[in-house]
């Protein structure tokens, strides 16, 4: 079989998910290609999903800015991603189109591969920064795992407790602004900084202060446009674990990579290739 996969989204141009599933097409002895899509905001997001049917794609990976406008578009989807409300990736199977959620999985994973021992803890405490796409699925997948406590920090708190009010299960949430937030930063374990602040060209900014920060937490942020952010550097400077962005990016990748060819693939070397290539942008 032969794989035709890709990514829509505006714009696309820099994008290294072609590296990332060629690596992963070549490591499972799979034939296929994955093409950047850029789709302009003025054409119909219908009539994309009608030539890449009649171009015989797979399924393909969906980013900025149509993670919420694809779905109506689509004759399915996964029950986490409507309750994320956000699709980044598509599978054509039995003549739908349907609509996926990788991004929280893959920061678990992500988390699970670098601190192991973290999520084999009971009672974690999680401090989620931000409050928009990704912080929605990164919510709903930690739920998955035993946390006890995932509070958010948000500049404006009604996006924040529309993330809360996802909780289905037994998890703790507390809302914050930014500035509370600083203050307790060593009640929890894990802290994820989920927006884009931070990320090229504005590098040098960082979302909060880590100036209380004593305890040695893990430190996430998601951006990984610089592969080290500020927010991770401060982080670092105080003894903290850090988590960068490349990995999620790699094991939300590596799921959307399963869901299309129902083979598991191992991310063998990618992680220091996938960092190499992002520190030498």
């Amino acid at each position: 079989m032969f794989y035709q996969l890709g990514l829509i989204g505006y714009p696309v141009e820099h994008s290294l998910s072609p590296w990332i599933h060629q690596s992963f097409l070549k490591n499972a002895h799979l034939q296929g290609r994955y093409d950047l899509i850029e789709v302009h905001p003025e054409k119909s997001l219908g009539d994309i999903l009608i030539e890449l049917k009649e171009q015989h794609y797979t399924g393909f990976n969906v980013t900025v800015p149509y993670k919420q406008k694809i779905m109506p578009y689509l004759d399915k989807i996964d029950t986490s991603a409507e309750h994320i409300g956000a699709v980044n990736t598509v599978i054509y199977r039995d003549g739908n189109w349907i609509g996926y959620n990788t991004d929280g999985f893959g920061f678990v994973r992500a988390l699970e591969y670098r601190y192991p021992e973290v999520i084999e803890k009971t009672n974690i405490q999680v401090l989620l920064i931000g409050a928009g796409g990704a912080a929605r699925g990164i919510y709903a997948a930690l739920q998955m795992k035993d946390v006890e406590r995932i509070d958010i920090a948000n500049r404006t708190r009604t996006n924040a407790l529309k993330i809360a009010k996802q909780d289905q299960t037994k998890v703790k949430t507390d809302i914050y602004s930014l500035e509370e937030s600083e203050k307790r930063l060593n009640q929890y374990d894990i802290i994820i900084q989920t927006t884009d602040v931070g990320m090229k060209p504005k590098q040098h900014k960082s979302i909060i202060s880590l100036q209380n920060l004593e305890q040695p937490n893990i430190i996430c942020d998601i951006v990984y446009q610089p592969i080290s952010t500020n927010f991770l550097k401060n982080a670092k400077q105080r003894g903290a674990k850090i988590l960068q962005g490349h990995l999620m990016l790699l094991f939300q990748a590596q799921r959307a990579f399963e869901i299309w060819t129902n083979q598991a693939v191992s991310i063998g070397k990618m992680d220091e290739q996938l960092k190499q290539l992002l520190e030498g942008r």
